[in-house]
């Protein structure tokens, strides 16, 4: 059963093109990970001054999933985009029901 992983970080509108650089990175990477469908991305719209940025991943299995977020290749990116941002980035994983 494929899972749903909610990837939630707040982005000043001044880093969104250095974020979007690194995410473009770290996208490229992910395609070619076993078990993995799709992505999305979402900007949203209720916020000002510090907007928040929503990526709905979708993967074969949990462990799939699990596999990617372990990896190095994948903690490296992420930490760049923590420190830039400023904050961690927050991680949900939903199954349909």
């Amino acid at each position: 059963m494929t899972v749903k992983i909610l990837i939630k970080r707040k982005v000043k509108h001044e880093l969104i093109p250095s974020l979007d650089m690194l995410l473009r990175q770290l996208r490229a990477i992910t395609v070619t990970q076993p078990g993995y469908i799709s992505g999305e991305s979402f900007k949203r719209l209720d916020t000002e001054g510090t907007g928040q940025v929503m990526v709905i991943s979708t993967w074969q299995t949990i462990d799939d999933w699990r596999k990617w977020f372990n990896s190095q290749t994948r903690k490296e990116l992420q930490d760049e985009i923590d420190v830039m941002l400023g904050e961690q980035t927050e991680y949900e994983a939903y199954q349909s029901i």
